[in-house]
């Protein structure tokens, strides 16, 4: 009977149903600014972990940012990370990644990173400008054929801190634009992205500008926002 399970395990393990989960890892090192929300952010993607199945590893030490330490990873989000995160080597373990069809995921601040690091800024699509107080807007879901946004309305109204953009890179694919006319302060214009992704070297790469406030990570339908794009990040980790 003792053989007999072993061998049903070993038959289990083959056929992958005892697959190991993927696992995701949250990095939330604030070199400059640092948000309150954050610690709503981390719980939240904790339970998002939970109910769909990947398992989430969160720190703010860019130690782990080595070759062999983050090939274990479907995918790397970036929440509300500022200033400058990375040292030499890290930052070519983090390219190192990318390029092996590594996934990222950045939220809100971390367009808000890296200033002296140019590949950062072609990575996670644009670099922080500036923003307006708080308030209430009106979004543009331009793509709702993501995961990301099939569930939103084509106007959604909420209230954020919404960002202004520089450097914005040439290729993205826009999945929500912000309508300027909607609130005071926007900098960008008829054309101000506030969501998108695009392939990057070889990996994959999701932003999206919520996720500000503390209420944000209690939203249903920013957190199924958020759930698309880490499962599009995740998409991009292959098998070795």
């Amino acid at each position: 009977m003792k053989k007999l399970s072993i061998l049903l395990c070993v038959l289990l393990l083959a056929t992958g149903v005892f697959a190991a989960k993927p696992k995701v890892l949250v990095f939330y090192k604030t070199a400059g600014f640092h948000h309150a929300s954050i610690a709503k952010g981390l719980d939240a993607i904790y339970q998002l972990g939970a109910a769909n199945g990947f398992l989430v590893d969160s720190t703010t030490d860019a130690a782990a940012f080595t070759n062999d330490n983050l090939k274990q990873y479907a995918a790397i989000i970036f929440l509300s990370t500022t200033g400058t995160l990375f040292n030499t080597d890290q930052q070519k373990a983090l390219q190192q990644y990318v390029h092996d069809h590594g996934g990222i995921m950045g939220i809100h601040a971390a367009a808000d990173a890296e200033y002296e690091w140019p590949w950062y800024n072609k990575m996670i699509g644009a670099w922080f400008l500036s923003h307006p107080k708080q308030q209430t807007a009106t979004l543009d879901v331009v793509d709702r054929n993501n995961g990301s946004t099939r569930h939103l309305p084509a106007k959604w109204t909420r209230k954020d801190e919404w960002y202004n953009y520089k450097d914005i890179n040439k290729g993205l694919h826009i999945l929500i634009t912000l309508d300027e006319k909607s609130y005071e302060g926007g900098k960008n214009g008829a054309f101000h992205p506030i969501a998108w992704y695009h392939e990057f070297e070889g990996g994959r790469v999701f932003y999206t500008g919520l996720g500000h406030t503390d209420e944000s990570y209690s939203d249903p339908m920013f957190l199924q926002h958020l759930l698309g794009g880490i499962r599009y990040a995740m998409g991009a980790r292959k098998k070795k």
